[in-house]
């Protein structure tokens, strides 16, 4: 837009210059010109909710006879169009700005009605229309659960429904590739590549449980409780009537909250979605964790697997290759534990009536939805499915692991184990080879107590 035209705008705090080609008013410009801070504007989900709920606001008013009916098609066509994405370069407003995001809600009704006054060839007012029957109290935070929830149910819920289909096939390829299992990083008792990755889907498939219990809460909105919670200059109907309409556009069964006065004053099911989004990365680390100590080496590391290699590892080391994606992944879930600290702080300040710090806790919560999102689908994509086994690393460990012995106490005892195990460790031998020196065991009996595949499946071996 240029910076060289502008024309004065009106509010009720007086005359400002506006630039000449921007859809925004007067009090727009005011936040433009307050909160020169960030250069981070509110996140292009939260203007696609924005855009829906004064869709529904007109919808909902139109049908409860309170908006002329061309007045509220002019309106809601111009919302769409919003939410669309068609004028996001309007929404310039920074993250930081007045904590209830007013600033932000009036950016829309000003831009929405430009748009429809434009279209209808009539004025239509962004209060007295656009903004009918609502507050900035209640807008947005309507907008913070109705943004987090169609990016849950749109992006974060398939990406891990995909990532957990391609640990599930990737643990049926390994299902039949024993391995020495690990306890504080130390040898311990074989477990298949497969039960491994097995674990993994679970912890995958909890954490998308978790959410799809979080969105009970999530779909419950304020919209209706206007300025305190009261519902002050809103029709007792039209908090439902939103609620209906936003579930018909977006497939998602929104209801109105049955308290207003919590939907205003607290973030309280935010704070719960940033919490099992927090239990994700948590998750997420732990698996990127797990397959870069697997991909550790070639030579000098545990080198069970090998990730796809996919850019030079070193600008000083040719050859070098690193684990790349993991790595990305990490990095994302430790940004998604700090959002989370943000978050859990936005949360404890809903003072009286209103939570103030609405726009901080919109940014961080939805930052986290699509980076883990987006995370997910690469660890799956781009580690996960193209690792290949290094079966000859694996097998070598195994058979020089003096942990197998484990299996023998029930029929040598634990302190005959322990010397076997050690003086297996001492001479770097098999245990099995090591074990039939220093006990009675046949050849036979030995092959079927220190089978590593069978060791996998747990119990006695008699």
């Amino acid at each position: 837009m240029s910076d060289k035209a502008f024309r004065i705008e009106k509010d009720s705090m007086g005359e400002l210059k506006v630039p000449e080609d921007a859809l925004w008013g007067a009090q727009t410009q005011r936040a433009v010109d307050n909160f020169p801070i960030s250069g981070l504007p509110m996140p292009r989900q939260f203007i696609a909710a924005l855009g829906l709920v004064k869709w529904a606001a007109a919808g909902a008013n139109s049908e409860l006879g309170l908006l002329k009916s061309e007045v509220a098609v002019a309106i809601q066509k111009a919302a769409l169009s919003v939410s669309e994405g068609d004028y996001d370069e309007h929404f310039p407003i920074d993250v930081f700005q007045t904590g209830s995001g007013t600033s932000s809600n009036m950016n829309a009704n000003e831009v929405i009605s430009h748009l429809a006054t434009a279209g209808l060839g009539a004025d239509v007012h962004p209060n007295d229309h656009v903004n009918m029957s609502q507050s900035s109290n209640d807008v947005i935070p309507t907008c913070v659960h109705v943004s987090a929830a169609m990016s849950i149910q749109s992006q974060l819920l398939p990406a891990l429904e995909h990532l957990s289909k391609v640990l599930e096939v990737k643990a049926d390829e390994t299902r039949n590739v024993v391995k020495t299992g690990r306890t504080h990083l130390m040898d311990a008792m074989p477990v298949t590549l497969g039960q491994e990755l097995d674990g993994w889907r679970s912890q995958v498939d909890h954490a998308a449980e978790r959410l799809k219990d979080t969105m009970k809460r999530l779909v419950q909105l304020a919209q209706g409780g206007t300025a305190v919670g009261t519902g002050i200059n809103a029709h007792p109907r039209f908090g439902d009537k939103v609620a209906v309409l936003l579930g018909e556009r977006t497939g998602i069964p929104f209801l109105s909250d049955g308290s207003k006065f919590e939907g205003l004053s607290s973030q309280d099911a935010a704070v719960e979605t940033s919490g099992q989004l927090r239990v994700l990365a948590v998750s997420l680390t732990k698996i990127s964790n797990d397959l870069r100590w697997m991909n550790s080496g070639p030579l000098a590391g545990i080198g069970e697997i090998a990730l796809p290699a996919l850019q030079p590892g070193s600008s000083i080391m040719p050859g070098k290759v690193n684990p790349v994606i993991p790595e990305a992944v990490a990095m994302v879930c430790a940004q998604v534990v700090g959002n989370d600290a943000t978050i859990a702080m936005g949360g404890q300040s809903g003072n009286f009536q209103l939570n103030v710090m609405l726009p901080v806790v919109t940014y961080n919560l939805l930052q986290s939805i699509e980076l883990l999102a987006n995370a997910s689908k690469c660890l799956a994509d781009k580690a996960i499915a193209g690792f290949v086994v290094n079966t000859d690393n694996i097998n070598r460990a195994l058979d020089r692991n003096p942990i197998l012995v484990t299996a023998l106490n029930p029929v040598i005892g634990y302190e005959k184990g322990a010397a076997v195990a050690k003086e297996a460790y001492k001479q770097g031998r098999p245990v099995k080879d090591v074990a039939r020196e220093m006990t009675d065991l046949t050849d036979d009996e030995l092959d079927r107590l220190l089978d590593p595949a069978g060791l996998t499946e747990g119990g006695i071996k008699h």
